[in-house]
């Protein structure tokens, strides 16, 4: 069910989850400020922490199934690399929001934010929790907070796909970085 208008982008007509301003549909979109070749670093940089904080929670249930330490110690690397590669995520991320008014006018960015920054907080805890003795504390504490890291990395990339796709943020466009 999409409708278009003579020389616009296709739009859903159907009401959106977050809120939608019809004019940002019509517009090319907002550019990223951190770019490569006009290629926006931040979806790029995301893929890391995502994929090291998933594997993660799978090498904790993997403890939790064996009891075998090699998973321990896999959480443990995993867990850190996330960390770091989500902060390195985090101040891309950051520069396009304090550089972007139409980031900072909706909800979705806020959301994004602040979701991604209890991440990295709950990333940093899960880590120092488990850095003298990676098998000792991954259950209950180490499962309980991959699980929570796991569901706010689900909920955060639904606001950041709301910010891509709905609201032409970190795209490849003219469009102005106030709102429209």
């Amino acid at each position: 069910m999409e409708t278009t208008e003579p020389n616009s982008t296709p739009f859903p007509n159907v009401p959106p989850i977050i809120e939608s301003d019809d004019r940002e549909y019509r517009d090319s979109g907002v550019p990223s400020t951190v770019a490569i070749a006009g290629h926006p670093l931040h979806p790029l940089s995301i893929i890391f922490p995502i994929a090291f904080l998933a594997a993660a929670l799978g090498s904790d249930f993997g403890y939790w199934l064996t009891r075998d330490f090699f998973w321990a110690r896999a959480s443990l690397w995993l867990i850190g690399s996330g960390l770091v590669t989500g902060i390195i995520a985090s101040i891309i991320g950051m520069s396009d929001f304090l550089q972007i008014e139409r980031v900072r006018k909706r909800f979705a960015g806020w959301a994004h934010l602040i979701l991604n920054l209890s991440i990295l907080i709950f990333t940093a805890l899960n880590f120092f929790l488990r850095f003298g003795d990676a098998e000792l504390r991954i259950l209950p504490w180490g499962l309980a907070l991959s699980v929570l890291v796991g569901t706010l990395t689900s909920i955060t990339g639904w606001f950041g796909a709301e910010l891509s796709y709905r609201h032409k943020i970190g795209v490849v466009g003219a469009g102005s970085t106030r709102y429209p």
